[in-house]
């Protein structure tokens, strides 16, 4: 479990600012905040990404994180926020264990986020959506 500094966390190693916990989750305040109350939130499964993470601790995750976003924005005030999952180091991931940012946007302060829309064409939408569509059926079935 310790192999990243969240899993130290977990196991009590590391101390941090702890805004939650139960048996299949941690959230507890980011040490290096975009904006007053960035929380993170993480499963106690060891696991790099989302797509390798257990149907029961996505559960898990998803019942808490709705708790956790509406407790920051009540202690911080903020009515506005941003929820941050990176997948790999392209996806500017840097703890390679599955967690989710929360964080307040207010005063100029939060996540800066560029987006640069592609325009595909109407075969490679519809060629994708087929592969896409096939690779959940799979999935699903092998649940």
């Amino acid at each position: 479990m310790s192999e990243t500094i969240f899993g130290r966390i977990i196991e009590g190693e590391i101390p941090c600012h702890r805004v939650y916990e139960d048996d299949h989750v941690l959230a507890f305040l980011d040490v290096n905040p975009l904006s007053p109350g960035h929380t993170l939130v993480i499963p106690k499964e060891a696991v790099p990404t989302l797509d390798k993470l257990s149907e029961e601790s996505a559960a898990a995750i998803g019942r808490v994180l709705p708790r956790i976003a509406r407790a920051v924005l009540q202690a911080t005030g903020a009515t506005a926020f941003n929820v941050l999952q990176n997948n790999g180091p392209e996806a500017h991931q840097a703890v390679f264990h599955v967690h989710f940012h929360i964080i307040p946007k207010f005063d100029g302060k939060g996540l800066g986020i560029g987006w640069e829309p592609m325009t595909p064409d109407a075969a490679a939408m519809k060629a994708l959506r087929e592969k896409i569509a096939w690779a959940a059926a799979t999935e699903t079935a092998k649940g």
